[in-house]
């Protein structure tokens, strides 16, 4: 099967495929950084994009899965916001001011989804350090809707909305202070989420307002939000504010009916 099929793919669908050796890991990685290549230079979702990196941590995935190792999001590759430390590669909140800075060290989220066997394709476009809800700031130029490029994605997590929706990767990264990651899903058409308050570390993450700052996935459907919100959440010693309490099944109840549930 051609890993083109996948590109667009829930990450269910694709680690399925995975999984079953339908496509590899490198394989798709390719194929999903050609259509970024292809793509972005109308949607300016992407800022850095870690190619080599990329694909020789889809290759360790291969490897891996043929060694028997079977974690869920092993070979999924995902885009993580310009606002998480990234040891290795920039991280500049998409600021001017933060343009040459490489981090010596990895954020919790970025490790723990790397300790998952997850491809890192690279980090996408935001507001100037978070402040917007547009993607219209940034110094690297603004990002397109998908949908429709006279369109903005929201903000300030919209270059992660936008690059899930256009199918650069099935999954994101994003925080959320006031909207951020829950406004450009709804423009993009996309799955996000902003967890409980200390539900998911934010060590090594480029603060904003962090009374308020949280960090939540972006996918296309809620299973998979869920499956990337349970390797990410959980208690962190180097983040005093994160939550000391078990992490539950996030995927128990999602088939679950919603008879007499009330939303308020």
């Amino acid at each position: 099967m051609a890993a083109d099929n996948f590109i667009g793919a829930t990450a269910t669908e694709t680690a399925t495929a995975l999984a079953q050796g339908a496509i590899s890991s490198e394989e798709l990685t390719a194929a999903l950084i050609a259509n970024i290549k292809a793509c972005d230079s109308r949607f300016n979702a992407v800022v850095t994009l870690c190619e080599e990196q990329a694909l020789n941590a889809a290759r360790e995935a291969d490897a891996a899965r043929r060694q028997g190792d079977q974690r869920p999001l092993l070979g999924l590759p995902l885009l993580h916001k310009d606002i998480f430390c990234t040891r290795g590669v920039a991280t500049t909140c998409c600021s001017r001011m933060l343009a040459d800075f490489v981090p010596p060290y990895d954020a919790t989220v970025v490790q723990r989804l790397a300790d998952a066997g997850t491809v890192m394709l690279g980090k996408t476009n935001m507001d100037e350090f978070a402040m917007g809800s547009s993607t219209e700031t940034s110094y690297f130029g603004p990002t397109r809707n998908p949908w429709d490029p006279e369109r903005v994605p929201g903000g300030s997590s919209g270059g992660a909305a936008a690059a899930v929706a256009a199918g650069y990767a099935p999954l994101g990264t994003g925080t959320d202070t006031g909207g951020s990651i829950r406004q450009p899903a709804s423009f993009c058409g996309v799955v996000g989420l902003k967890p409980t308050y200390g539900r998911v570390s934010r060590w090594g993450l480029v603060a904003f307002a962090s009374s308020l700052d949280q960090v939540g996935p972006f996918a296309t459907s809620v299973a998979d939000a869920a499956e990337l919100l349970q390797v990410i959440a959980g208690p962190d010693p180097r983040d005093s504010t994160c939550l000391n309490a078990e992490v539950p099944d996030f995927s128990s109840g999602l088939n679950q009916s919603i008879k007499g549930l009330r939303v308020g």
